[in-house]
Order: structure tokens, then C-alpha cells, then sequence
């Protein structure tokens, strides 16, 4: 399951992991114009655990769920 809303500055999607027999924290994505941070709750110690992607790691994220394994680099063609 997972939910989408539409803040003033960036779009939020929360993934909830109903459907495993051992849960995961939900994860919560924010899309914002330069940046796209990644949170989930450590059980632990019940911190908030942070990563920030840049734009153009985001774009080599997606490239890479499509590619086999190997070091690539991306060109700008535009």
C-alpha cells in the first residue's frame, strides 16, 4: 500500500509494507524541485534515518534498476 500527497513544496509518497510477514517501517519519500530525500524510523532506537538523492542520482537510480551489473556513466545527449 502506499499513500501520495501534494504538500506546498514537494510531493510526498509513504510506502507501508502490509503485505510481508515481518514488517518494515513505512518508508516516506519527499520529491522536492532539487532533491529527494528517503525516511524510515530506525525500531531501534526510534530515530529518523535520512538520505538525500540529487536529481542526478535519482536519474542513475532508474537507469541502474534497468542495466546488468557494471560501472556506467551516463551522457548528456540534450
Amino acid at each position: 500500500m502506499f499513500t501520495i500527497e501534494h504538500d506546498f513544496d514537494a510531493t510526498v509518497v509513504t510506502l507501508v509494507d502490509d503485505a510481508a510477514p515481518h514488517r518494515e517501517e513505512d518508508v516516506t519519500i519527499n520529491a522536492f524541485e532539487d532533491c529527494v530525500t528517503l525516511e524510515q524510523v530506525d525500531p531501534r532506537s526510534g530515530a529518523v534515518q535520512r538520505i538525500t538523492l540529487s536529481m542526478a542520482m535519482l536519474r542513475d537510480l532508474g537507469a541502474a534498476l534497468d542495466l546488468p551489473e557494471g560501472a556506467y556513466r551516463l551522457r548528456d545527449d540534450g
